[in-house]
Protein backbone atom coordinates (compact mmCIF):
# COMPACT_ATOMS: atom_id res chain seq x y z
CA UNK A 1 0.00 0.00 0.00
CA UNK A 2 1.37 3.32 -1.02
CA UNK A 3 2.10 5.96 1.68
CA UNK A 4 4.55 8.86 2.31
CA UNK A 5 5.42 7.49 5.58
CA UNK A 6 6.61 3.83 4.78
CA UNK A 7 8.04 3.42 8.62
CA UNK A 8 4.06 3.04 9.15
CA UNK A 9 5.21 -0.98 7.96
CA UNK A 10 7.25 -1.18 11.18
CA UNK A 11 4.45 -0.50 13.36
CA UNK A 12 2.00 -2.79 11.86
CA UNK A 13 4.69 -5.53 11.61
CA UNK A 14 5.30 -5.10 15.16
CA UNK A 15 1.64 -5.19 16.59
CA UNK A 16 0.94 -8.12 13.76
CA UNK A 17 3.62 -10.34 15.49
CA UNK A 18 2.20 -9.28 18.80
CA UNK A 19 -1.45 -10.33 17.89
CA UNK A 20 0.15 -13.53 16.38
CA UNK A 21 2.07 -14.79 19.27
CA UNK A 22 -0.58 -14.00 21.57
CA UNK A 23 1.43 -11.32 23.59
CA UNK A 24 -1.34 -9.28 22.80
CA UNK A 25 -4.69 -11.73 23.34
CA UNK A 26 -8.07 -10.69 21.94
CA UNK A 27 -9.80 -8.28 23.13
CA UNK A 28 -6.36 -6.60 24.49
CA UNK A 29 -6.20 -2.87 24.03
CA UNK A 30 -4.04 -1.65 21.42
CA UNK A 31 -1.56 1.76 22.22
CA UNK A 32 -3.11 5.37 20.84
CA UNK A 33 -1.56 6.87 18.30
CA UNK A 34 0.19 9.12 20.60
CA UNK A 35 1.35 6.52 22.40
CA UNK A 36 2.58 4.86 18.89
CA UNK A 37 4.29 7.97 18.10
CA UNK A 38 6.26 7.77 20.85
CA UNK A 39 7.00 4.07 21.45
CA UNK A 40 7.82 3.49 17.63
CA UNK A 41 9.34 7.39 17.10
CA UNK A 42 7.17 7.70 14.55
CA UNK A 43 4.72 10.94 12.99
CA UNK A 44 1.22 11.28 13.13
CA UNK A 45 0.16 10.08 9.84
CA UNK A 46 2.49 6.51 10.10
CA UNK A 47 0.95 5.85 13.48
CA UNK A 48 -3.04 6.60 12.12
CA UNK A 49 -1.81 4.63 8.97
CA UNK A 50 -0.55 1.69 11.09
CA UNK A 51 -4.01 1.37 12.80
CA UNK A 52 -6.04 1.68 9.17
CA UNK A 53 -4.02 -1.07 7.82
CA UNK A 54 -4.40 -3.03 10.95
CA UNK A 55 -8.18 -2.40 11.11
CA UNK A 56 -8.35 -3.52 7.24
CA UNK A 57 -6.64 -7.25 7.88
CA UNK A 58 -9.14 -7.52 10.80
CA UNK A 59 -6.71 -7.76 13.40
CA UNK A 60 -8.11 -5.15 15.58
CA UNK A 61 -11.50 -3.28 15.82
CA UNK A 62 -12.06 0.46 16.85
CA UNK A 63 -14.60 1.65 18.92
CA UNK A 64 -15.78 5.19 19.40
CA UNK A 65 -14.51 7.02 21.89
CA UNK A 66 -12.54 3.97 23.30
CA UNK A 67 -9.61 3.17 20.83
CA UNK A 68 -8.38 0.20 18.92
CA UNK A 69 -8.80 -3.36 20.52
CA UNK A 70 -7.29 -6.81 19.38
CA UNK A 71 -10.49 -8.26 17.55
CA UNK A 72 -12.17 -11.85 19.18
CA UNK A 73 -11.26 -14.75 17.01
CA UNK A 74 -14.68 -16.67 17.56
CA UNK A 75 -14.15 -20.57 17.12
CA UNK A 76 -15.06 -21.88 13.37
CA UNK A 77 -18.03 -23.68 12.66
CA UNK A 78 -18.33 -26.50 10.58
CA UNK A 79 -20.45 -25.84 7.52
CA UNK A 80 -21.21 -30.03 6.30
CA UNK A 81 -22.21 -29.21 2.79
CA UNK A 82 -23.77 -33.15 2.01
CA UNK A 83 -25.63 -33.54 5.07
CA UNK A 84 -29.71 -32.72 5.48
CA UNK A 85 -30.11 -32.41 1.39
CA UNK A 86 -33.69 -33.92 1.32
CA UNK A 87 -34.18 -30.43 4.23
CA UNK A 88 -35.66 -27.05 2.50
CA UNK A 89 -33.17 -25.55 4.23
CA UNK A 90 -29.72 -27.82 4.58
CA UNK A 91 -27.93 -24.76 6.26
CA UNK A 92 -30.39 -24.39 8.84
CA UNK A 93 -30.95 -28.57 9.42
CA UNK A 94 -27.07 -28.49 9.69
CA UNK A 95 -26.50 -25.73 12.45
CA UNK A 96 -29.79 -26.68 14.59
CA UNK A 97 -27.93 -30.09 14.62
CA UNK A 98 -25.53 -28.44 16.22
CA UNK A 99 -27.49 -26.90 19.16
CA UNK A 100 -28.22 -23.75 17.22
CA UNK A 101 -31.29 -21.75 16.48
CA UNK A 102 -31.89 -20.68 12.86
CA UNK A 103 -34.57 -18.80 11.27
CA UNK A 104 -34.35 -17.55 7.82
CA UNK A 105 -36.78 -15.25 5.50
CA UNK A 106 -37.39 -15.61 1.46
CA UNK A 107 -38.30 -13.43 -1.29
CA UNK A 108 -39.18 -14.84 -4.82
CA UNK A 109 -39.35 -12.24 -7.79
CA UNK A 110 -38.79 -13.09 -11.65
CA UNK A 111 -35.75 -12.02 -13.28
CA UNK A 112 -33.97 -12.54 -16.53
CA UNK A 113 -31.26 -15.33 -16.67
CA UNK A 114 -28.42 -12.73 -17.33
CA UNK A 115 -25.17 -13.57 -19.02
CA UNK A 116 -23.64 -15.41 -15.95
CA UNK A 117 -26.87 -17.16 -15.00
CA UNK A 118 -27.85 -17.99 -18.29
CA UNK A 119 -24.02 -19.89 -18.83
CA UNK A 120 -24.27 -21.86 -15.76
CA UNK A 121 -27.94 -23.42 -16.46
CA UNK A 122 -26.98 -23.10 -20.10
CA UNK A 123 -29.99 -21.02 -20.95
CA UNK A 124 -30.75 -18.13 -23.32
CA UNK A 125 -30.08 -14.35 -21.48
CA UNK A 126 -33.59 -13.61 -21.81
CA UNK A 127 -34.74 -16.50 -20.42
CA UNK A 128 -36.93 -15.66 -17.14
CA UNK A 129 -36.65 -17.28 -14.18
CA UNK A 130 -37.32 -17.24 -10.53
CA UNK A 131 -34.73 -15.53 -8.30
CA UNK A 132 -35.00 -16.31 -4.36
CA UNK A 133 -33.09 -14.35 -1.52
CA UNK A 134 -32.60 -16.17 1.84
CA UNK A 135 -31.34 -14.28 5.15
CA UNK A 136 -30.22 -16.91 7.63
CA UNK A 137 -29.92 -15.77 11.29
CA UNK A 138 -28.73 -17.76 14.43
CA UNK A 139 -30.30 -16.48 17.83
CA UNK A 140 -30.72 -12.82 15.61
CA UNK A 141 -27.37 -12.21 14.51
CA UNK A 142 -26.69 -12.64 10.37
CA UNK A 143 -24.73 -16.29 9.09
CA UNK A 144 -25.66 -16.59 5.35
CA UNK A 145 -27.17 -14.78 2.49
CA UNK A 146 -28.04 -17.50 -0.01
CA UNK A 147 -29.48 -16.62 -4.25
CA UNK A 148 -31.18 -19.57 -5.83
CA UNK A 149 -31.67 -19.33 -10.03
CA UNK A 150 -34.33 -21.55 -11.19
CA UNK A 151 -36.92 -22.13 -14.12
CA UNK A 152 -40.14 -20.42 -12.98
CA UNK A 153 -42.03 -23.20 -13.46
CA UNK A 154 -40.15 -25.37 -11.33
CA UNK A 155 -40.03 -22.56 -8.28
CA UNK A 156 -42.15 -22.58 -5.36
CA UNK A 157 -44.84 -20.23 -4.71
CA UNK A 158 -45.95 -21.15 -1.33
CA UNK A 159 -44.52 -21.92 2.07
CA UNK A 160 -46.33 -25.01 1.88
CA UNK A 161 -44.30 -26.09 -1.52
CA UNK A 162 -41.04 -25.50 -0.49
CA UNK A 163 -39.58 -28.74 0.01
CA UNK A 164 -35.60 -29.67 -0.69
CA UNK A 165 -34.70 -28.91 -4.55
CA UNK A 166 -34.13 -32.69 -5.04
CA UNK A 167 -38.01 -33.51 -3.65
CA UNK A 168 -39.49 -30.34 -5.16
CA UNK A 169 -38.17 -31.28 -8.71
CA UNK A 170 -38.72 -34.98 -8.23
CA UNK A 171 -42.55 -34.02 -7.87
CA UNK A 172 -41.46 -32.58 -11.68
CA UNK A 173 -40.41 -35.66 -12.65
CA UNK A 174 -36.88 -34.66 -12.27
CA UNK A 175 -34.28 -36.84 -10.77
CA UNK A 176 -30.88 -34.77 -9.39
CA UNK A 177 -28.46 -36.89 -10.27
CA UNK A 178 -25.13 -34.55 -9.36
CA UNK A 179 -25.00 -31.61 -7.31
CA UNK A 180 -21.65 -29.61 -8.08
CA UNK A 181 -20.13 -26.54 -5.77
CA UNK A 182 -16.97 -24.57 -6.18
CA UNK A 183 -15.92 -22.76 -3.43
CA UNK A 184 -13.71 -19.33 -3.40
CA UNK A 185 -13.25 -16.58 -0.93
CA UNK A 186 -13.58 -13.12 -1.63
CA UNK A 187 -13.91 -9.30 -0.33
CA UNK A 188 -17.53 -9.03 0.70
CA UNK A 189 -19.70 -6.63 -1.22
CA UNK A 190 -20.74 -3.58 0.51
CA UNK A 191 -24.37 -5.03 0.56
CA UNK A 192 -23.11 -8.12 1.82
CA UNK A 193 -20.98 -6.82 4.54
CA UNK A 194 -23.88 -4.52 6.02
CA UNK A 195 -25.96 -7.68 5.69
CA UNK A 196 -24.09 -10.14 7.16
CA UNK A 197 -22.83 -7.41 10.15
CA UNK A 198 -18.98 -7.85 8.91
CA UNK A 199 -15.95 -6.42 10.41
CA UNK A 200 -13.33 -4.54 8.51
CA UNK A 201 -11.39 -7.06 6.62
CA UNK A 202 -13.30 -10.25 6.91
CA UNK A 203 -13.39 -12.02 3.85
CA UNK A 204 -16.56 -14.44 3.03
CA UNK A 205 -16.94 -17.91 1.59
CA UNK A 206 -18.72 -18.08 -1.99
CA UNK A 207 -20.26 -21.31 -2.29
CA UNK A 208 -21.06 -21.43 -5.88
CA UNK A 209 -24.06 -24.52 -6.62
CA UNK A 210 -25.71 -26.23 -9.22
CA UNK A 211 -27.83 -28.77 -9.44
CA UNK A 212 -27.55 -31.61 -12.63
CA UNK A 213 -29.94 -33.66 -13.75
CA UNK A 214 -28.16 -35.64 -16.30
CA UNK A 215 -26.49 -33.42 -18.18
CA UNK A 216 -29.19 -30.80 -17.57
CA UNK A 217 -28.56 -28.03 -14.71
CA UNK A 218 -31.54 -26.95 -13.52
CA UNK A 219 -31.36 -24.51 -10.39
CA UNK A 220 -27.96 -22.80 -9.70
CA UNK A 221 -27.58 -20.76 -6.54
CA UNK A 222 -25.03 -18.33 -4.79
CA UNK A 223 -24.03 -18.72 -1.12
CA UNK A 224 -22.46 -16.94 0.87
CA UNK A 225 -20.73 -17.08 4.73
CA UNK A 226 -18.61 -14.72 7.13
CA UNK A 227 -14.87 -16.47 6.46
CA UNK A 228 -13.92 -15.77 10.04
CA UNK A 229 -17.47 -17.23 11.39
CA UNK A 230 -17.40 -21.23 9.57
CA UNK A 231 -15.38 -24.01 8.04
CA UNK A 232 -16.42 -25.64 4.84
CA UNK A 233 -16.55 -29.60 5.46
CA UNK A 234 -16.83 -32.36 2.55
CA UNK A 235 -17.09 -36.07 2.94
CA UNK A 236 -15.81 -38.30 0.04
CA UNK A 237 -17.33 -41.67 -0.24
CA UNK A 238 -14.36 -44.04 -1.18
Amino acid sequence: MATSDPVYLRVVEDIRRQITDGTLPPGAPIPSRAQLTRKYQVGETAARHALRVLAGEGLIIGRVGSGHYVRQRPDLTPLHRWRFLDHPAPFAADLQSQGRRVTWDWHSEPVEAGPVVAKRLRLPESTMLTRTRYVYRGDGKPLQLATSYEPREFAPHSDDERRSVVARLYAHGIKITEIVESVHTRVPRPAESDALDLAAGVHVLHVERTHWAGDRPVETSDIVVPGDRFRVMYSMPV
